[in-house]
This record gives C-alpha cells, structure tokens and sequence, in this order.
C-alpha cells in the first residue's frame, strides 16, 4: 500500500499537505488511494458478504434517525437486462456481478406516521432532501466497506436520466425514488485514481474563498490532461460549441452541465408524492 504523501500526490497532485508524521491508519489510506472500477471478473461475491456490505450501508449516519434510506438489489435478469439497456453506453450497468439502487425512501415515515395517527406529509423539500441525504450516505459507506474487502465499484448516477423507465421496471412506489445506483464485484482491471480538484479550491477556512478559481481550474486542466486526456473524438456538443483547441476537465464539465440531465426527475417526483413545500 503505498504512503499517506503517495496516495495524496496521487489523487490530488496539489503540493498541498500529504499528513507527515500522522500514525498510520489503514482505512483512511485505502480511501485515499480509491480507484473507479468498471470491469469485474466473474465471480459473485457470496450472499454473506453482500448481507454484510448492506448491514454496514443501512449502519451511517441518519438525518434525526428517521432513517430514511432503502436498498434494493436488481438480481432478476430480466430487470437487469432492461435497466442496462436504457444505457448502452455504459454496460457494466447489466453485467456487473452485483448491481444495487439506493432509493431515498420518504414513503416510510410517512406510513410510520399514519400507523400511528400522525399527519406526516413527506413529500415537502425538507423530506425529499433528507431521504436523498440518507440513501447517499448509505451508498458511500457501501462503497467504502466494499472496496475494503477488495471489491471494486462504480456508482451510477445517469438511472436518473431515465426515471419513468427504471421505476416502472422496479415498481417504485409514490415517495420513494432512486438516489445511485452501485456496480460492484471483483475487479477485473486495477480501475483507475481520478485526479481530484486542488484542495485550495475544495476546502476553506472560516469563510468561502473562490477569489482564486480561475488560476487553480487552468492548473488543475492542465496536469489532468498528462495524466488522462480527452480524446478528440470524445469532445462533448462540438455542432454547438465548437472544437477546443485544449479540451480541459473545466471545458467538458461546462459542456456537459450546459446540457441539462434529468429533466425527467422533477416531474416524475411531483406525480409521485412530492409538492416540494
């Protein structure tokens, strides 16, 4: 495993602090050292260590131990050969050995309070917000209890992109939505450390500082692109913005956020239980 200094210079290569002389803590360098993985082998990880990853998932914090996160896995093939085809661009979306959606599940509290005689109206912001909040920090700890007992993932946030179809396939129920969904297995390729934003840009001290934006995104663009460039090919909307000349993380990023995604969420939520209030 390599050092805290070698595993920081590596997902951030920012010069900025690499935690000399702290105690060596296993965790926290193999989270620092995480890696995106998108190919798996094909051997399933056992129902014991799944039942294992879901119980630590569903262990985080909750917002008022409402706990408002659910977990399902897509096993039928069927469903996992429908969902995958909504993203062929993506196929290790139906062939990962493992695929799980983590739904923010604001549908539960609400039944709790008509169990109990309770007017629990649950489909305000406030609802919707702190179930989303739930089943990410339910998911993150998934990913990080899984990568620790040497399984890889990839979360996949695009299911949303496509929410009438996924929901159908899985029969959601008004209130409860999906938040990510979560390939997982054994890696078949080492995956890949993302060059994450300088920490300067990331991280403030008493208040929010971003005066020096624009120097630290060209610095960062920059030594991405040595370390994994964007293919020409792969340039995003050249018909509406033209061809750059350098083709940056900040320029695909602003291109891709400038092409709004989702557009089906907001109104699949309001038919589905939420009025946002």
């Amino acid at each position: 495993m390599p050092t805290y200094a070698e595993a920081i210079e590596r997902h951030f290569g920012d010069g900025g602090p690499s935690s000399e002389g702290v105690a060596e803590n296993d965790f926290i360098r193999r989270v620092i050292s995480r890696k995106t993985v998108r190919r798996y082998n094909d051997v399933i990880p056992s129902d014991s260590l799944l039942d294992l990853l879901v119980a630590a998932a569903l262990s985080t914090s909750a917002k008022s131990d409402f706990q408002q996160a659910s977990i399902l896995r897509v096993a039928d093939p069927i469903k996992r050969t429908a969902i995958g085809a909504l993203f062929p661009s993506m196929p290790w979306i139906g062939v990962s050995p493992v695929f799980f959606i983590f739904l923010g599940d604001a549908r539960r509290l609400q039944r709790v309070g008509e169990l109990r005689g309770k007017p629990v109206r649950n489909g305000t912001l406030e609802g919707f917000f702190n179930a989303s909040v739930d089943a990410a920090l339910a998911m993150q700890t998934m990913i990080l209890c899984a990568e620790s007992a040497r399984l890889g993932v990839c979360p996949i946030s695009v299911i949303r992109n496509e929410i009438d179809k996924v929901a159908a396939i899985l029969a959601l129920p008004d209130l409860v939505f999906p938040v990510a969904g979560l390939c997982l297995g054994y890696p078949q390729t080492e995956g890949y450390v993302s060059l994450r934003l300088p920490r300067r840009v990331t991280t403030h001290h008493d208040r929010y500082d971003d005066s020096a934006l624009a120097q630290a995104i060209d610095d960062y663009d920059r030594r991405r692109d040595v370390l994994h460039a964007i293919p020409g090919e792969q340039q995003r909307s050249i018909a509406e913005f033209g061809e750059a000349a350098f083709y940056g993380w900040s320029e695909d990023k602003a291109r891709q956020a400038a092409k709004a995604e989702g557009a089906a969420f907001p109104p699949y939520l309001r038919s589905h239980g939420f009025n946002f209030d």
